[in-house]
């Protein structure tokens, strides 16, 4: 069954920083889980946040509330650019993390090790050497 339409947050295709500031303040649960929260931003699924999160060096367990203004605009940019650009490609299972996605994944941007944890319910794999 499809959410009400007035129950979702702003669309992630348009989401600004102003946006952002408002989806995130308060929360001081992981990054990742206040970015799936769809009544937050409307549009962003598992693969896409952990996507949106490495491209933006952001870990998925820092606390939302913790972002500054900087990071909020990167962080709106990146989600517009990605979207933007996995669309073009296929689908948010074409990004350049997909392929390290696994046991013994490795970072494609420092060829860190990734680490796969569970945040939000839901499985993640991020680079503990550039996420932050």
């Amino acid at each position: 069954m499809a959410p009400e339409e007035e129950a979702l947050g702003p669309d992630a295709w348009s989401v600004t920083a102003d946006h952002l500031a408002t989806a995130l303040a308060g929360g001081r649960g992981p990054l990742k889980a206040r970015l799936l929260d769809q009544s937050r931003i409307a549009g962003l699924g598992n693969l896409l946040v952990d996507e949106i999160l490495w491209r933006t060096g952001l870990s998925p367990h820092r606390a939302a509330c913790s972002l500054n203004r900087h990071e909020e605009r990167v962080l709106s940019r990146t989600i517009r650019a990605t979207l933007a650009s996995l669309e073009r490609r296929g689908g948010s299972h074409t990004g350049d993390l997909m392929p390290a996605r696994g046991v013994g994944g490795c970072c494609p941007v420092d060829g860190g090790p990734l680490q796969r944890d569970v945040v939000g319910g839901r499985t993640t794999w991020w680079c503990p050497e550039h996420q932050r």
